[in-house]
């Protein structure tokens, strides 16, 4: 594509939409920055800045540098694509991530529902503590305790499927 003010290739490509009317407006470098005037820095870290900067911090421009050391992906990757790497992407982009987390969901840490056939397991008469503990018991060899806790365990796991309340929980 030629630029629309001479006949050089086209590098640069603005997009206007003024009283829902898309304009389109390709040029060189050289009438780019003639267009320009000086005023407006075409820098990659400006258009960074412009782009995360008002959802993020002052310091957009460090954090768009930001890689994980565990998986690679670079925080400008995962604000494109929406998705992160691994676990450690967490923490790596922690200063970026809360204020995203803060907008969307209203909380930094997930407090979401426990599903009603895994309540049972979410307490502290729950099967998988009770099973530990039976475990414990079992390995310091007081059998009293361990055949307590594992006609416990069978009581709630056939309270779980005859599907009467749990009476912890409900």
């Amino acid at each position: 594509m030629k630029c629309q003010r001479c006949s050089n290739p086209a590098t640069v490509h603005l997009t206007k939409i003024i009283q829902k009317q898309k304009h389109e407006l390709h040029l060189c470098q050289a009438c780019a920055d003639k267009q320009a005037g000086g005023a407006a820095d075409m820098s990659l870290s400006s258009i960074l800045q412009s782009l995360i900067g008002q959802h993020v911090s002052p310091d957009a421009e460090k954090l768009a540098r930001l890689t994980c050391p565990t998986c690679g992906i670079k925080y400008m990757e995962f604000r494109s694509d929406g998705r992160l790497g691994c676990p450690a992407d967490y923490e790596t982009f922690r200063t970026g991530l809360e204020p995203i987390l803060l907008r969307i969901h209203r909380a930094t840490r997930h407090v979401g529902k426990v599903p009603s056939r895994a309540r049972g397991t979410a307490g502290a008469g729950g099967l998988l503590e009770l099973r530990q503990r039976l475990r414990q018991a079992v390995e310091r060899e007081d059998y009293e305790h361990a055949a307590q806790l594992r006609d416990l365990i069978r009581q709630k796991e056939a309270s779980d499927e005859s599907g009467q309340p749990d009476p912890i929980y409900g």
